[in-house]
């Protein structure tokens, strides 16, 4: 247990630092952020296509989806993995004990229903940034690994010299990486305006369109932040899902839109966190509460079910990024209902709880949840 809590706890404390640069605060009454009623997001959120369209259980359509930003770019040590590092995870994912898939074909088996095979991974990398063609691509390529990069498109266009030109991201394209749609301004969406956000989707979507000649289908939040409302414009914008960064095995029962990856930083890409990830099963849980990922309340009164297919409860803990980062008061209401509480507020902007279950066969079940907490509800 000890072990595990030492490579929790830094999941539920990192945050990377905030961009003002990329994109700007607007109003309060501005911000799609949820202001109505329990019912009204509760109607938002049955409006929504069901996740999948075929019964699978859980721990039969699963992956553990990694993420990484920098690679071997050590001034940046939130969001970077040194080459060591990466080396060292390529040489573990290619070792045939994993079944590393490319991250479209996973979302259709979730979406269609169909099983995956155990200990199947996607490997993702944000922003965009140099390092990926310089360091991560020769080395994937290499080792045959499949991977999606989530281009925020304003700092492309720009030509920063430390992100990719749209060559380069064809060259990654046509050498079998997949594109994933990431706004274009990396915007922080929980705090932007609809109309804010429909103009950055429409203007990445030209972008792509005339640089790739496709708009992607897959779409990452920046920061992992979004909200019932921002959820809803992804939806309505076409995509088939999204991803967050809250850790947690993705799963064909899970939200499609607010799925969860694993991040990897210099601080956080132990080879043993990569093992204890990347062998990881599925907490399937429903009913979770707060519906909403901006909070409200805060702390909040964080609660779920968890499904009747996963046996004794008895070994669950839950880990929260308030304070030292260790165990959360844990209740357990009847056979499947958990409640979480924590006495000290967290502070403006992302907030993580982590939930692990061991296994007989010495694995761990894994839930995640990251919230958003605006700066008038902070600590």
């Amino acid at each position: 247990m000890r072990r595990l809590i030492d490579l929790l706890s830094p999941l539920c404390r990192f945050r990377p630092a905030r961009n003002h640069a990329r994109g700007s605060s607007q109003p309060a009454t501005a911000r799609i952020r949820s202001r109505s009623s329990a019912l009204a997001l509760a109607l938002a959120y049955a409006a929504v296509p069901a996740p999948t369209t075929a019964a699978v259980t859980a721990d039969q359509s699963a992956a553990s989806i990694i993420m990484y930003h920098r690679f071997g770019e050590g001034d940046y040590p939130s969001t970077n993995v040194r080459i060591e590092q990466f080396e060292a995870h390529i040489a573990e994912l290619a070792s045939g004990r994993y079944n590393v898939l490319p991250l479209e074909q996973i979302i259709d088996a979730f979406r269609s229903g169909r099983t995956l095979p155990k200990q199947t991974v996607a490997i993702t990398i944000d922003d965009a940034y140099q390092s990926i063609y310089t360091v991560a691509l020769p080395r994937l390529r290499k080792a045959g690994l499949p991977f999606t990069v989530f281009v925020a498109t304003d700092p492309v266009d720009a030509k920063f010299a430390n992100f990719l030109s749209w060559d380069q991201i064809r060259e990654i394209r046509d050498g079998g990486g997949t594109i994933g749609h990431h706004t274009a301004s990396h915007l922080h969406m929980a705090d932007a305006s609809t109309e804010r956000i429909l103009a950055e989707i429409k203007k990445a979507n030209e972008r792509y369109e005339a640089e790739l000649g496709e708009i992607p289908r897959i779409f990452a939040y920046p920061y992992g932040e979004a909200s019932l409302a921002v959820r809803s414009l992804i939806i309505e914008a076409g995509f088939v899902a999204a991803l967050g960064q809250h850790s947690g095995v993705a799963h064909a029962e899970a939200d499609q839109f607010y799925l969860p990856r694993f991040p990897f930083n210099e601080n956080f890409g132990s080879i043993n966190r990569l093992k204890l990830v990347a062998s990881a099963l599925p907490l399937p849980v429903s009913d979770i509460t707060p519906l909403d990922y901006v909070l409200d309340e805060n702390p909040p009164h964080f609660g779920f079910s968890v499904s009747p297919e996963i046996p004794s409860l008895d070994r669950l803990s839950c880990f929260a990024s308030t304070g030292s980062g260790g165990p959360a008061a844990l209740t357990r209401l009847g056979e499947r209902r958990i409640e979480i509480r924590t006495s000290q507020a967290f502070p403006a902007g992302r907030a993580r709880f982590n939930c692990t279950l061991p296994t007989r066969e010495g694995l761990w079940r894994w839930f995640g949840m990251q919230f958003y907490v605006p700066r008038n509800r902070a600590e």
